[in-house]
């Protein structure tokens, strides 16, 4: 119980109610409000170019589930998301179990690998760009050096290849993220069960199947979900790289919201997407969540 100059007493329930509503205030005007409004908007046919708009009821997402391109943003995104994610974290997971080893030099590799985690997403973009490039790449330098190609190779401008590129670029990116966590998981196995399984007699592929995993099960699941996450709402490098293109080859959703509100200037219809994105979103966060509590 707290009672103050005024004489007014409060409980404790009601002061740590009154030191979180600043919190709220801030989320309800930043997240809460835009969101609502994102979701009303859906419902409209308002778009940048008049002031006008009406309710339309639910065409909006019925035109939005019958668009052919749509569809095709959905299995963009689904394939993307796959692939960002498992990549980097196998990579990112052997490149764990290595470092674990502690083998001279793996404190400055370790550093290494971290560097790349701290460059922005456009400069990476920028970067991924340059080495594919077509005309002066370096990874088309590289093969007709070693022959194996006589001419570059458009490989942001094929629709057979964008896409893989943009995921290559992403793996690079996000593997310091995967490594890091999962080398603190790998660094939290009890090294005493360890070794009491190596005297027992399992040998190496025993006591990482039997002992190791079922370890990092959780971690690997939490950062497996934050990765997914992670990569439903990506868009600065795939639009750094390629803006969606060829042939939205590389368009996901995160793309396909920002160019219906800000090429396309159809609001009412970048809302419908969005709120249709969102709702993925809390699906895999409510999974994040639920693992969490579990864990806990």
């Amino acid at each position: 119980m707290k009672q103050g100059k005024t004489g007014i007493r409060l409980t404790n329930g009601q002061v740590g109610f009154l030191l979180v509503v600043p919190g709220l205030a801030i989320f309800a005007g930043i997240i809460l409000y835009p969101f609502i409004s994102a979701i009303i908007m859906s419902f409209t046919d308002r778009t940048m170019l008049s002031p006008e708009y009406q309710y339309i009821g639910l065409q909006n997402y019925r035109k939005v589930f019958a668009d052919p391109y749509f569809m095709k943003t959905v299995r963009t995104t689904v394939v993307f998301v796959i692939f960002s994610t498992l990549l980097p974290f196998t990579l990112g997971f052997i490149w764990a179990i290595l470092l674990n080893q502690g083998f001279k030099g793996s404190e400055f590799l370790r550093g290494v690998t971290l560097v790349n985690w701290i460059i922005p997403g456009t400069a990476i973009g920028f970067l991924w760009s340059w080495i594919f490039n077509g005309q002066y790449g370096v990874l088309n330098g590289l093969l007709m050096k070693l022959g194996v190609l006589e001419a570059g190779i458009p490989w942001l401008g094929q629709t057979g290849t964008a896409l893989a590129c943009v995921v290559i670029a992403r793996t690079w990116q996000m593997l310091p993220w995967y490594m890091a966590f999962l080398l603190g998981g790998l660094q939290g196995v009890s090294l005493e069960q360890v070794e009491a399984a190596r005297v027992d007699g399992a040998n190496n592929w025993q006591v990482f199947w039997y002992m190791v995993l079922p370890s990092m099960k959780t971690i690997a699941f939490l950062v497996l979900i934050l990765g997914t996450i992670g990569n439903l709402q990506h868009f600065d490098l795939p639009w750094t790289m390629v803006q969606g293109g060829p042939a939205r080859a590389t368009t996901t959703l995160s793309i396909e919201v920002y160019t219906t509100a800000f090429k396309n200037w159809n609001m009412g219809k970048a809302a419908t997407i969005g709120t249709i994105w969102a709702v993925l979103l809390a699906l895999f966060s409510f999974v994040y969540l639920r693992q969490v509590n579990e864990a806990e």
